[in-house]
């Protein structure tokens, strides 16, 4: 190969390790964004189950006592106080975004639906990536003849 060849193949391999180095550094964050962000969002789900869960038992836990001893029957006979206990429990936590949803199904069974807004940490700085909110629900009933 002649002096030209040889430096006529160096100039085309000029700048494939920076073009390569860039992509792989850019695929990394992606990756870790995934990684974290994922595991946030994960965490949230869970998070907002927990909290509907508790709201939803603290709706529950609201019955007449009187008709219970009478009739051996668990009843939510003012589902505004359950929903209302509920609430305030839900607006305990930080995290939640707006005010919990609550309803009461029949006397029966108590609903509650919580929802947490997701903050990114790595995505949130790729264009188009944007926060996002997660929604869990969760019901309970009054538990009969304790």
């Amino acid at each position: 190969m002649t002096r030209w060849h040889r430096a006529v193949a160096e100039d085309r391999d000029r700048g494939t390790v920076a073009m390569f180095t860039t992509i792989f550094a850019l695929f990394v964050i992606v990756l870790a964004g995934l990684v974290v962000d994922g595991g946030q969002a994960i965490h949230a789900r869970q998070r907002a189950a927990d909290i509907a869960e508790q709201g939803a038992r603290a709706a529950a836990d609201e019955i007449d006592l009187d008709v219970l001893r009478r009739t051996g029957q668990a009843r939510i006979t003012d589902p505004r106080a359950a929903c209302a206990r509920a609430e305030r429990l839900v607006a305990a936590y930080p995290e939640v975004t707006g005010r919990a949803k609550c309803q009461i199904e029949g006397g029966r069974t108590a609903r509650v639906v919580v929802q947490i807004k997701v903050r990114l940490q790595l995505l949130g700085i790729i264009p188009g990536f944007n926060d996002f909110t997660m929604t869990s629900a969760a019901t309970a009933h009054p538990q009969e003849g304790i």
